[in-house]
């Protein structure tokens, strides 16, 4: 091992670690701040029904001091966030997760978010009738058409990102 990269064991946080705490950087309520680690835990647990993280807990997987949820509590954290349990797992996802919450930072003041989180995962043709009914949404409302091709590309201004409720 080179001295420039630092053994495994070191304070180098993993996978789980660094996810996690994107989440806790990217994923938060529309019109406030971030998540502190006793709210989080607070609401992991009211929505669980039960007492499964603490806000210690929290700080120690965020930080790689632990690794190892069990899948309850994993699937209680990532419900909280709106990602799927295999976000924490599966590089694949991951990346795509991460682009899509990347544009949902962007969009974030359009408070779209909630929708475009819903539509992962959706197979082609369910995303082409979403995109016809936001174009008739944006008609009545008397907005500008955005072309398809536009929506997705970051070098025509077009697009925006939301927050979570």
């Amino acid at each position: 091992m080179t001295s420039e990269q630092p053994a495994p064991d070191e304070a180098t946080p993993g996978t789980l670690a660094r996810r996690l705490e994107h989440l806790f950087q990217t994923v938060y309520p529309k019109g406030r701040g971030r998540y502190t680690n006793p709210e989080a835990a607070a609401l992991i647990n009211e929505r669980a029904g039960e007492k499964l993280v603490s806000q210690s807990y929290l700080w120690q997987l965020r930080h790689g001091a632990r690794d190892d949820p069990s899948l309850r509590r994993i699937t209680a954290i990532a419900r909280l966030f709106g990602v799927p349990v295999d976000y924490f797992s599966d590089d694949e996802l991951a990346a795509r997760v991460d682009a899509q919450l990347e544009l949902l930072v962007a969009l974030r003041d359009a408070g779209v978010r909630d929708i475009a989180l819903r539509a992962s995962g959706l197979s082609d043709n369910a995303l082409q009738s979403l995109a016809l009914m936001a174009d008739g949404a944006r008609r009545l409302e008397g907005l500008p058409t955005i072309p398809a091709d536009a929506a997705g590309d970051p070098e025509s201004g077009a697009g925006a990102a939301g927050e979570t409720d």
